[in-house]
Formats: C-alpha cells, structure tokens, sequence
C-alpha cells in the first residue's frame, strides 16, 4: 500500500472507530472530521473515494444499531432460497457462485508436498493483501501489513510446497472483488486445505449474501447442528482465505460484531463498505 494510500486507510480506521463508538448520538460530518484532524470536505472526499457512499449513510452500515436491525429482519430466513438463486435485486453475482475443493488427504497430511503454489502481493480498501494459489484455485487470501510475514505465515501453511512470486490468472479474478467487479465471481475457485466439518462450515459462509449479517449459532444450524456454535466458531476463525470466505459477516446473537481473525476494526471497515455497496 502506497504512503498515501495508508495515511487515507488509517484516517478512515480512526473515522470508523470514533462513529462506532458515538453511533448512538449520531455524529455529524463536522464532529467526526473535526476528531481526525480535517476539514469537513477533505474528510468527506477522501471517504467517498474509499466507501463509495458519503460518511451519513456510510454510519448506518457499522452501527450496532443496523446489526441488530439486520438479524431482526432476517431471522432464520438468511440462508433461503430467494437469496440461495446466487442474485441480488441489482442481478450482482454473490459468493455462492464461488466453487469450493477440498486438498487431497495426501495433500493435506503432507503439508502440500505435492504443491506448487504461486503467491503475490496487492492493496486492497482494507490494507495490504497476500493471495496464493495452486493450479486448481485459491489455497490462502490474508490482510497483513509486512510481506515477509505474510509470506512466512503461508509457508507455515504449507512447509512442504514449491512457491514461485507470480500473480496468475485466478488470483486477479480474485481480487477484482475489491474493485467492485462482480461479474468474475463464477470464476473463482478455493482449493482448500481443511477438516470436513471446517470444510462445511466454509462453504456454508459463502451463502451469506454480501451486506447481510449471520450470527455463530444460525450457522450451526445450517450444517444440521444446532449445538456446535463454538466449534463454528472455531472453524471461522480458521477459515484461510479473507473476505472471499466471508467470516467477517458473522456476529454475535447480541448484535456486537465481535472478533476478527484479522482484526475487529478491519471487520468493521469491511461490514460498513459492503453495506454501502449494496445501496450506493
């Protein structure tokens, strides 16, 4: 990420976490440049550049307020079959079209011995990203600042496999999320390394549209057990591929967006910006 870029990121942050903590008294433009330290229009163009939508109705996105709103609205009905068509009311292509393979036994047990897996390194809204892939799709995505340890963290991941530093075809499908470009979705493939049971949680997060929010305890209800939210849990916060596996749209039943693999305030920067795409 630019110089720039991560000044424009981290003033975003400090917005975002002021708003998040003052929602319920409606702070105005003023009030919340005013706290980062710049006037009202810069404040206002540089979030417009980022969100895509102005700082007012960027805040009803990342309020607890519109969390508990959506789980409200949506009760037990977030994974039917309206939604499961793979449209949105705009024709926007969703996650479900995103195809799923789990790793071999092999492939797993040895670490991916067999693998040869290229990887990069790009910007995205959220900060820095690392993404990598196999010949048969997207093995890891994770936001990460320092580039030795993101490449260190997908070694560990993989101790055994081959790594060539080359940005193929599947990855750019990839990150064309990031520019808004929905139409490559049915493109992309995660090749996985996990358990079933991570491996069924997974796939069951790619059914919560973008902009909608599930909560632990409906997604053990989706994969038949309705006991196992802690082991949902855990499953989430294993899960190897950021934002394409959307972990992020997963709360707490009280309505807190609670932890984040990659941190709670990146959740809630991504939450708000995809709440804004949705109706920007």
């Amino acid at each position: 990420m630019s110089t720039q870029s991560q000044i424009d990121y981290n003033r975003i942050a400090k917005a975002i976490e002021y708003i998040q903590s003052n929602f319920r008294l409606q702070p105005s433009l003023e009030e919340v440049a005013e706290n980062i330290h710049l006037s009202p229009a810069h404040f206002q163009k540089i979030f417009t550049d980022w969100a895509g939508t102005s700082p007012k109705k960027f805040l009803q996105f990342i309020s607890l307020e519109h969390a508990k709103n959506l789980l409200k609205e949506e009760k037990a009905s977030l994974f039917d079959t309206a939604y499961e068509t793979g449209f949105s009311s705009t024709s926007r292509l969703h996650d479900l079209f995103v195809k799923v393979e789990g790793m071999s036994p092999a492939e797993y047990k040895n670490g991916g011995k067999s693998l040869s897996i290229y990887y990069s390194f790009s910007e995205s809204p959220f900060g820095n990203i690392i993404v990598a892939s196999t010949e048969k799709g997207i093995c890891y995505m994770a936001f990460e600042d320092n580039k030795e340890t993101a490449f260190g963290e997908l070694k560990q991941k993989f101790p055994n496999a081959s790594f060539t530093e080359y940005q193929d075809a599947l990855q750019k499908n990839a990150l064309s999320i990031f520019d808004k470009d929905w139409t490559k979705l049915n493109t992309i493939k995660l090749h996985l390394k996990g358990t079933d049971f991570q491996l069924k949680v997974w796939e069951s997060l790619l059914t919560i549209p973008m902009g909608k929010l599930s909560t632990y305890g409906s997604l053990a209800e989706k994969i038949g057990n309705s006991k196992a939210s802690r082991a949902v849990g855990t499953a989430i916060g294993s899960n190897p591929v950021a934002f394409l596996i959307p972990c992020h749209r997963v709360i707490q039943s009280t309505g807190h967006l609670g932890g984040y693999r990659w941190g709670s305030e990146r959740k809630q920067l991504i939450v708000g910006w995809e709440g804004s795409q949705m109706y920007s």
